[in-house]
């Protein structure tokens, strides 16, 4: 559970000294895993038959019933129980981000599954806390009641209220993020669920429009949350964030041009930032937009993005220590921005390096900062270096990373792995009776937190492990989210993916494989009645700009006569022949009814992108 300090503050320049560490490699793979699985220690309400956090059960089974709406499920945000949508929501995002980037890699170790059941743990509940398009619940219990009792989830008696806001009592930053986290995770769903990633598209839209209309920080009207979650920023960076996510998701122009539009006002291209996170999302918006950019999406906002990539770059270079203000180091060289759960900041940091790096290989140029070029390189390094300090290259060895290693945390300020589990003793622990017998045990923790990342050290690398040091020991859902991709990336290397091409993500293998050289992902199985395959058959330049044509074949590798083909096609920029447009879908042309068994069908299309986004949404088997 956070506190914040006030933002933008500029902490001392420190020097960045190098000390003379000598560590062994990490396993990536390991720390991957690790760092999904504390997703299921956080879970609340019924818990799946595959739950593989067994000393965790059922609870908050009645929440949002007093307010007549189900807000069973989603997740405890840190240490304590009570459910913040702000930080939840952000998770969601970053979870996403992280699968949307590096999906393959997750896909080749096998925790592709894993991580998107993560994301759906939490979007489920997402879709519930959204009952009508202009109301969102977005806390469940408060911070006073819940912090004046050790309880584990099973056991709660605190106040489980719902807080809510809708036009009356607005909430742009809590609606915008929500958002956000609905559109990110619809790209995350769309090949294996599209159904579940339309439903989560429609929550996206409405949102935003919610979040757009009705303007006002949420913290004002759900005021429980201003001692725990207030948004220092305001709710201008969430619009945008929204706005940014909406667009990678649909491709539709409106976001676009909002983000073109609004750019300048809302402070895209006007903050230079040092730190992002569930507060704070500029830097965000500004590497996604920098990506649109690469991508050649920008058209005519081209003069706009450029400055929103410039502020991207600032961040950058500011975290290299290569920039006009940077942020602040310990002597062993960790991100320092605040004392209390400072490595929050350093996982987004590093993401946001670590995908940066990505576009930048993928688009074939370097990065100026105030001290000369830097090379994609030199970013995955950094965010390496970040990592690694976390798992245990540092001054005191120690990895903060609850599991890893030898030398991690033990007595983490966690309610439900400081109290014993209730399947192995159910005998109640009361609110106060929590902080007597469990809470001031200095022993370990009798459950083991496996993959959560806890506060920190402070800004001379210093640590004490000890429950009742909260800045340092507390976990949180927001400071693993980002790290998965990271260590999804530095475990499965590149892979020759361009991070410019649309998202293409593989469908999840639950089972991890025992290890084995890496291979790339098998393609999905032949018995799919419907196949589709592109390629680029002629390419030419007109008026400095390249223009492909793509030739799509779509076949029947049924036994039976396909009828009644319908066709789902996005990222579109040009005309197509040989289809019918019927609504929102494609259909065969007028001179073609039926396709026989093993027959095929080609159209083709033209336009100076990537290939289309082409799926199929139903069909006929006679």
């Amino acid at each position: 559970m956070e506190k914040r300090c006030a933002l933008f503050s500029m902490a001392p320049l420190f020097l960045f000294l190098c000390l003379p560490f000598a560590f062994a490699g990490h396993d990536y793979g390991q720390a991957l895993s690790k760092s999904i699985l504390f997703f299921e220690a956080q879970r609340s309400g019924y818990l799946p038959h595959d739950q593989r956090v067994t000393w965790r059960a059922n609870s908050g089974l009645n929440d949002g019933k007093t307010s007549g709406v189900d807000l069973v499920g989603g997740y405890y945000d840190a240490g304590d129980n009570v459910k913040f949508g702000l930080p939840m929501a952000f998770t969601i995002t970053m979870m996403s981000w992280s699968i949307i980037e590096y999906g393959k890699q997750m896909a080749a170790s096998g925790e592709l599954g894993h991580a998107m059941a993560a994301v759906k743990w939490g979007t489920d509940y997402l879709i519930k806390a959204h009952p009508e398009p202009y109301v969102l619940y977005g806390e469940v219990g408060d911070g006073n009641s819940d912090h004046y009792c050790w309880q584990r989830p099973e056991d709660m008696t605190t106040d489980r209220r719902a807080y809510r806001i809708d036009p009356s009592n607005p909430g742009s930053d809590l609606a915008g993020e929500t958002a956000a986290a609905m559109a990110a995770a619809s790209i995350v769903f769309r090949r294996s669920n599209p159904a579940y990633a339309n439903e989560l598209l429609a929550h996206a839209h409405q949102l935003f429009d919610f979040a757009d209309k009705y303007r006002g920080k949420y913290d004002s009207s759900i005021t429980v949350a201003q001692k725990y979650y207030r948004s220092i920023s305001g709710y201008n960076d969430e619009l945008l964030w929204a706005a940014a996510w909406l667009y990678h998701a649909t491709n539709n122009q409106y976001y676009l041009s909002y983000l073109g539009n609004n750019g300048d006002s809302m402070g895209g291209t006007g903050w230079s930032m040092t730190e992002f996170g569930w507060d704070v999302k500029y830097a965000g918006v500004q590497t996604l937009v920098a990506k649109f950019l690469m991508q050649g999406k920008a058209g005519h906002y081209a003069p706009v993005f450029e400055r929103y990539q410039q502020k991207a770059e600032y961040f950058m270079c500011s975290c290299l220590g290569k920039g006009a203000r940077n942020v602040q180091k310990t002597p062993g060289g960790l991100i320092f921005r605040q004392r209390w759960n400072n490595l929050q900041f350093v996982s987004s940091a590093s993401f946001l390096a670590t995908v940066y790096s990505d576009y930048l290989a993928s688009s074939g140029r370097s990065m100026k900062c105030a001290s000369g070029n830097v090379a994609p390189s030199e970013l995955l390094s950094f965010a390496k270096s970040q990592v690694d300090y976390i798992l245990g290259d540092n001054p005191r060895a120690t990895s903060y990373m609850v599991g890893y290693g030898n030398n991690y945390p033990r007595q983490v300020h966690h309610r439900a792995s400081s109290i014993v589990s209730i399947k192995v003793d159910p005998t109640f622990v009361s609110c106060r009776g929590g902080y007597a017998t469990w809470y001031s045990k200095k022993a370990s923790d009798p459950n083991v937190l496996t993959g959560a990342i806890v506060g920190g050290p402070d800004a001379y690398d210093n640590f004490a492990d000890e429950r009742d040091n909260y800045e340092q020991t507390e976990p949180a859902t927001y400071n693993n989210a980002p790290i998965v991709g990271i260590l999804a990336r530095l475990n499965g290397g590149h892979g020759g993916y361009n991070q410019l091409l649309p998202v293409v993500i593989p469908a999840p293998n639950q089972q991890k494989p025992a290890p084995q050289p890496k291979i790339t992902p098998a393609p999905a199985s032949t018995s799919v009645p419907v196949s589709i395959e592109q390629k680029v058959t002629t390419s030419w330049i007109a008026k400095g700009k390249t223009y492909y044509r793509y030739s799509t074949i779509v076949s029947n590798k049924s036994a039976k006569t396909l009828t009644d083909l319908k066709l789902t096609i996005s990222k579109l920029y040009g005309p197509i022949w040989g289809l019918n447009k019927s609504g929102d879908s494609y259909a065969f042309p007028s001179w073609l009814n039926t396709l026989p068994a093993g027959k095929s069908l080609e159209f083709v299309y033209i336009h100076s992108a990537s290939a289309a986004d082409i799926s199929v949404s139903s069909y006929t088997l006679a």
